[in-house]
């Protein structure tokens, strides 16, 4: 199999590579060297001209993760800060409006159209910014950068930004990862040990160590799941098994036609249905919508395999329970979905993380820009993500700032807030290594873990390739196509095998019809556009 380095569209992806989430633990670099300073950061220059009258309400969306015991998401130690040091010298008061994590494209969407959506928005589609740019539903920003955004611009940089522009016009403001990794696929080391088995680095070594987890159940638990999967969603999908079965297309192939015609793809859902039918994988997946039952049978011992997130067995949320309830369980990081070339293929992070739009509804544009500049400093961007230090977080003896995990109001409900700190996607301290480290340092005790499965999500990877130019038929098609991805993705892993070669072809030749044919054409017309431009 001979691929370039392999470029592909994330509108063209069948989610089964792992469309994580981006979200929920993404990463972002800036210009510090190393650690910012502790003390409590000041106002910025942004605010010399102090406005007097009314205080203004600048709306700031927010995930609500739904994680339990999570504080109040517009009262706790994060929000007080943001209000007494940007609030009060610019005469506003920051509301965050929540937005559940798993509906942010529906529930953005109904707030556009009801005029009603915050003044910075956001979002990881990058359809839904296209639909809003061309239907003129949001700001553009360039002016308002350039008066207003000084450390804003300086922080991101141009490449970056260069990812929120369209037809020319900076109409999305994206933030910055400071670490690529996206999937992640884990393992129970110490149920392999049980049964004197290695680690699996193939598929075929995979299948087999699922069939003993099942048949001899190392855990004893009531109900093993070998591979523990949700539906199609944010976590608990399928890794890079899918892109291990691709066979060899040009770039133009690649980036340009859906996952569903690539050759392979067939072979791959068919394995995944193999497993399914051989009760290897989440009996009732496909009705768990919110991941909540697979995070359930995880914590509770059941599970032997699953992908997510490069770092979810870390999270407070998955390994305290866990730890809890089956104190000697050992999940750790392995690469076993080898393609034809011996390499582990995998899409990693580009550059840019969320998409942070501003409503053409605002009455706050100039405001939510002084905002996101006064994120922008080294100093706020520390104390969004570290807080106190004694109080929020502790320094290693290798100057790292460890988060002091906590409940109530000064518990932070995403990887390093980072809910709150929009304009970068993770841990920011200026230095790749250190933001690694630091990453790692979340997870007490788990360090090497994270540092490894880091490491595994960073190699073999390719990157989605970037248009630039909106592809009208996927503004139109998009959220149809998106939909029937998932449909298609859980009915065949879960039908009969009889019913899956015709089940299919009917299902790819509706998804084409939906669509899936429009967009490829015109992602053809403007990649060629690109290539003839390079010339």
């Amino acid at each position: 199999m001979k691929m370039k380095k392999v470029l592909v569209p994330l509108s063209a992806l069948t989610l089964l590579t792992s469309v994580l989430a981006a979200c929920s633990n993404s990463n972002h670099d800036a210009k510090e060297s190393g650690p910012a300073s502790t003390s409590t950061p000041t106002s910025t220059s942004s605010t010399e001209n102090k406005p007097s009258g009314s205080p203004a309400t600048l709306t700031v969306e927010i995930f609500d993760r739904g994680i339990q015991g999570q504080p109040d998401l517009n009262n706790n130690t994060w929000t007080r800060y943001i209000n007494e040091h940007f609030g009060k010298p610019n005469n506003a008061v920051v509301k965050f409006v929540p937005v559940p994590r798993s509906q942010e494209v529906d529930k953005l969407n109904v707030l556009m159209a009801s005029g009603e959506a915050p003044d910075i928005s956001f979002t990881y589609d990058n359809t839904t910014v296209y639909r809003y740019a061309k239907m003129n539903g949001i700001m553009q920003l360039n002016d308002l950068i350039a008066e207003h955004g000084k450390e804003l611009t300086n922080y991101l940089g141009e490449k970056v930004l260069s990812y929120g522009v369209y037809n020319g016009k900076q109409m999305a403001i994206p933030a910055k990862r400071t670490s690529l990794a996206w999937g992640g696929m884990f393992i129970r080391k110490d149920w392999l040990d049980k049964l004197g088995l290695p680690l699996p680095t193939t598929r075929d070594e995979l299948y087999n160590t699922l069939v003993a987890f099942r048949d001899k159940n190392p855990g004893g638990v009531d109900g093993v799941i070998p591979w523990g999967l949700a539906a199609t969603g944010m976590n608990y999908g399928t890794g890079n098994l899918v892109d291990s079965f691709w066979e060899a297309q040009s770039e133009e192939e690649f980036v340009t036609v859906p996952g569903w015609l690539r050759p392979g793809n067939k072979e791959a859902m068919k394995f995944l249905n193999k497993l399914y039918n051989e009760k290897l994988i989440s009996p009732d997946f496909a009705l768990d919508k919110t991941a909540k039952q697979v995070d359930a049978d995880v914590t509770n011992g059941k599970v032997g395999f699953f992908s997510a997130n490069w770092d979810y067995p870390l999270r407070q949320n998955i390994s305290e329970p866990l730890k809890a309830n089956v104190p000697d369980a050992n999940f750790v990081p392995i690469d076993t979905f080898k393609n034809d070339e011996g390499k582990y293929k995998k899409i990693a992070y580009n550059e840019n993380g969320i998409n942070i739009i501003i409503p053409k509804s605002s009455k706050n544009a100039e405001l939510a820009i002084k905002y996101l500049n006064w994120m922008s400093s080294p100093d706020v961007l520390f104390f969004l993500q570290y807080g106190e230090e004694g109080v929020n977080h502790k320094m290693d003896d290798n100057g790292i700032p460890e988060v002091i995990n906590q409940a109530g109001d000064n518990m932070q409900t995403s990887y390093l807030n980072l809910d709150y700190t929009l304009v970068v996607n993770g841990v920011e301290l200026g230095d790749p290594e250190k933001n690694i480290k630091a990453l790692a340092a979340t997870a007490p005790g788990l360090e090497e873990v994270a540092e490894q499965s880091y490491k595994i999500n960073t190699t073999d990877t390719y990157t989605g390739f970037y248009f630039d130019t909106p592809n009208e038929a996927n503004i139109k098609f998009g959220k149809t196509l998106g939909d029937l991805n998932k449909q298609m993705t859980d009915k065949l892993i879960s039908c009969k095998p009889s019913e899956f070669d015709n089940l299919y072809d009917k299902m790819v030749a509706e998804y084409m019809a939906a669509g899936g044919q429009a967009v490829t054409d015109e992602s053809v017309k403007i990649y060629k556009a690109m290539q003839a431009n390079k010339k």
